[in-house]
């Protein structure tokens, strides 16, 4: 998802686009896209559709030829296959070459440099390739997209020939981080997911599932006529109120867009049965043009670079009249409500990007000819106030009951069985016959001026996806009976904040209130598409060091959940302490530790000579250091994909580490575990002098410095890092939040906590949602207060609370919060309005989100820990498990 706008340094603000729009009449001569195809294809064009029978001749292939590479060891990289290709990015094809090695992927831009510097080489081990997924473009089987851990994403075309070989040689050198490669159809790698049955039994959101069927389907970010589709879901658009739970406000899902209107149906029934082809070539259709095309896309987000830019160039140079434009939510559901003809679908940008409604940068889009009304933001309908809470507001719509119950209608037109055949031709969704996979055969046209012209018209006319399913799409539990499975003990717990009404919460006894717990974690497995899975671990660290590796899991049909703790952290002989030695002014607490995502190894700050640290989870034994910074560290953060590390500390700045090399290579054994004390007491001494940036215990797990940021006035003192939406947030004494990019340590901004007064604010914890939502605590002289921006620096809400925060996380659409007051409170990211409450009576240490999205977890500072889940029956068995 595209969700960080980015500093245009050499904005154009498209006054010549807007004067040669402004100088035609408004039956302007530029050039529009045809709402029907007024030409045909040469009937060598006409493919035959077997996608089926091709994939599995593919799997076969890839079979046979498969021969794992075997390293070089050496170490020299050697060059396994090279090609020339495109890069496909939106509507520009790159050319270039695309180089595999033993170790790395790389693609070359062959144009010459351009003016202003910017090129589309790209490089990257192959082990952050997590998805290669074969791809089609223009209709023709012949592309590859790559998808990195850090959510990046590449578009490859090649011929369809050459792209089989080099998706069998990427695989052929086992990526170690690989999920998904295989030559499956889409639909049998939808069934071999298992999504399906857990969007049915709500283990994931609708949102979620949409996207997942549209990337398995073939649509892409990376490619405008194959743009992810989602649906119009309401139908209330003039309400100053929106009734979420009146099914009038919403559309017929069961009904493709241009028959919502029952007024329609007639002339599109009466079109498709009139309709004749004197060749004998073409099909009968219902709709001439497409519910997702390349102008589609581009019509909603003109406000936008670089989409902005690529609509003036698909309209010859010139700004569309103004009329034509998307200017008005409620006026362009009308309009689909009374053109049959107009059967344009959502994009997913409605459902989470506000700033594609504004126009930020005050482009002239002209004036409407009847009202005499500038075009500038889209106009909203009347329950929402703002472009944000049209967002926040459309989302809790799509996922509301109605939607729930009802989305798999439309799922089945889109993406199922209603998508050809006799069932399309009964539902009304039949398209014009080029726009469906396999219609097409593209290497069958020798002329290239023909075969240019016919791949133009694909492209702009939009293309079906993959279909995915050929029998009727299951239908999601309601609510009602998803309580009863549950009570049943049928499922597993779906996300919590479903059934708030049950939620309860148990006290686990991990440690005494003389050496309470400061930190917990629930190790992140690597990032997963559907193969979601998490180490069995609760990792804890007490006040004083003692260092618990207890087996956890957050589902147990019989009992709700299992706690097995570790027996260590009760004997004084066998226990882990962490042993720093902690600097003499630091507390431990929560912000001073991180955990791998394999759970091996714990990073800590706090440590007397400023270095970051380490420690073998197992054993609980220095294994690496680091120093970069001038003074102690003060927090520190991981990122979900294991890749990046961020410190903050008392000298003002904060360092990015990258932890890239320990993701593929082995743990060291034997002696190298163990700390050179020689070594160490060297660089200590070394120290003292003030000697930053000196490196000791140097080995394959020593974090590696990558930038060095600044911008605080005060000790910084809460963290937070996100890989995939590139971007660091840290909070200071100073009382202000600093927003920067990982990849080139760029600042972005700063953000004030409003409403603060007084001589001394301090920001005391940080998070990031995996919107990018922005929340942190702050305190002043006289109050403590919660805030929330959106990733690009827009205030969604501020509140007060009753005590000191100690623990903040963001779990899906909602923040927690918990105090020293004994408090843990549930609230929207958008406006922070509380949905739950739940008075431990105990002050909190910390909080960590929710865990498989069942269960809260928060320490107590008596030493128990607090967990928070859905209540069930309660059985205990001895000390070791324990159940809501």
């Amino acid at each position: 998802m595209r969700l960080k706008l980015e500093p245009d340094l050499y904005h154009d603000p498209h006054t010549a686009a807007a004067n040669m729009r402004d100088n035609t009449t408004s039956t302007s001569q530029s050039r529009r896209l045809s709402s029907e195809f007024g030409s045909t294809f040469a009937p060598a064009a006409i493919g035959e559709e077997n996608t089926d029978e091709e994939m599995l001749l593919l799997e076969e292939e890839m079979r046979n030829s498969m021969e794992p590479q075997v390293p070089e060891t050496s170490g020299r990289e050697k060059i396994v296959i090279s090609q020339e290709c495109e890069l496909i990015t939106l509507m520009t094809r790159v050319k270039g070459r695309f180089d595999l090695t033993t170790s790395q992927i790389m693609f070359t831009e062959i144009a010459s440099l351009k003016d202003d510097g910017q090129r589309h080489d790209f490089k990257f081990p192959i082990g952050q390739l997590r998805e290669l997924h074969l791809r089609k473009f223009n209709l023709r089987r012949s592309a590859l997209e790559m998808f990195l851990t850090d959510q990046t994403s590449y578009f490859l075309n090649f011929t369809t020939r050459t792209r089989n070989k080099i998706f069998t040689k990427i695989l052929s050198l086992q990526p170690p981080n690989i999920l998904y490669g295989s030559g499956r159809s889409p639909a049998e790698l939808l069934k071999s997911s298992g999504l399906t049955q857990k969007w049915a039994n709500r283990e994931i959101s609708n949102f979620e599932y949409l996207m997942h069927l549209n990337t398995i389907a073939g649509r892409s970010y990376n490619d405008l006529s194959q743009y992810p589709v989602f649906p119009w879901i309401l139908a209330d658009y003039t309400s100053e109120v929106l009734d979420l739970n009146d099914p009038k406000s919403f559309r017929d899902l069961s009904k493709p867009i241009g028959v919502v209107n029952p007024k329609n149906e007639s002339e599109v029934r009466n079109k498709f049965d009139g309709f004749e082809d004197p060749s004998g070539m073409i099909p009968k259709f219902h709709y001439g043009t497409h519910y997702s095309n390349s102008a589609g896309v581009l019509h909603y987000l003109i406000r936008v670079e670089p989409f902005t830019s690529l609509h003036i160039e698909l309209q010859s140079g010139r700004f569309d009249v103004a009329d034509r434009q998307f200017h008005s939510i409620p006026q362009t559901w009308k309009l689909l409500m009374d053109n049959p003809n107009d059967v344009k679908e959502l994009i997913p940008e409605f459902f989470y990007f506000p700033e594609f409604l504004k126009n930020m940068n005050r482009f002239d889009l002209g004036v409407l000819q009847m009202t005499k009304e500038k075009v500038d933001d889209v106009v909203l309908p009347s329950w929402a106030k703002t472009a944000e809470n049209f967002i926040a507001i459309h989302r809790r719509a799509l996922e509301s009951e109605y939607v729930s119950q009802h989305l798999h209608h439309w799922i089945d037109l889109i993406f199922g069985y209603k998508q050809k055949g006799p069932k399309a031709v009964e539902s009304l969704n039949v398209f014009y016959y080029c726009s469906y996979e396999g219609a097409v055969d593209l290497d069958k046209i020798a002329n290239p001026v023909e075969r240019e012209a016919v791949e133009g018209m694909i492209n702009n006319f939009g293309q079906t996806p993959s279909q995915l399913l050929r029998d009727p799409h299951p239908r999601r539990l309601s609510l009602d009976e998803l309580t009863i499975r549950l009570l049943k003990l049928e499922l597993r717990r779906p996300d919590l904040t479903l059934i708030l009404d049950r939620v309860h919460c148990t006290a686990c006894d991990l440690s005494t209130d003389k050496d309470p717990v400061v930190y917990v974690s629930t190790p992140k497995s690597p990032p997963r598409s559907f193969l979601q899975t998490s180490p069995d671990m609760l990792i804890t660290v007490t006040k004083s060091g003692i260092l618990g590796c207890h087996s956890w899991m957050s589902f147990d049909k019989e009992r709700g959940f299992l706690l097995e703790i570790d027996a260590t952290t009760l004997n004084l002989k066998n226990r882990k302490k962490l042993t720093g030695p902690f600097h003499p002014s630091v507390t431990l607490n929560s912000k001073l530790f991180a955990v791998s995502v394999d759970a091996k190894y714990i990073y800590a700050g706090g440590i007397w000579d400023n270095s970051v640290r380490v420690f073998n989870m197992a054993r609980g034994k220095v294994v690496a250091s680091a120093i970069n910074h001038f003074d102690v560290v003060t927090c520190i953060a991981m990122d979900n994909c294991g890749s990046y590390l961020v410190t903050g500390s008392k000298d003002c700045t904060c360092v990015i580490w990258s932890l890239s090399t320990s993701n593929t290579v082995s743990q060291p054994t034997g002696s190298n575990l163990q700390p050179n004390t020689a070594a160490l007491n060297q660089n200590l001494a070394g120290n003292v002098v003030g000697s930053a940036n000196v490196v000791h215990l140097t080995n394959n797990l020593t974090p590696k410095p990558v930038h060095t940021l600044y911008g605080h006035d005060d000790a910084v003192s809460c963290v937070a890092i996100m890989t995939e939406l590139d971007m660091v947030v840290s909070g200071s004494l100073d009382g202000t939040v600093n927003v920067h990019t990982i990849k080139n340590g760029q600042f972005i901004r700063t953000i004030n906590p409003i409403g603060c007064t007084g001589c001394k604010i301090e920001i005391s914890f940080i998070t990031l949602s995996y919107q990018g939502h922005i929340a942190f605590s702050a305190l002043d002289d006289t109050s403590h207060s919660v805030h929330v921006f959106s990733i690009n620096g827009v205030s969604l809400g501020s509140k007060y609370v009753s005590g000191r925060v100690t623990g903040l996380t963001s779990s899906s659409d909602y923040l927690v919060v918990a105090d020293d007051a004994g408090d843990v409170t549930m609230s929207r990211l958008y406006g922070l309005k509380p949905i739950f409450d739940i008075p431990l009576h105990v002050p909190t240490q910390t909080v960590v989100g929710t865990v498989g999205n069942t269960h809260l977890l928060a320490p107590l500072r008596d030493g128990s820990l607090g967990v928070i889940g859905i209540q069930q029956p309660i059985a205990y068995k001895k000390h070791t498990v324990l159940n809501v």
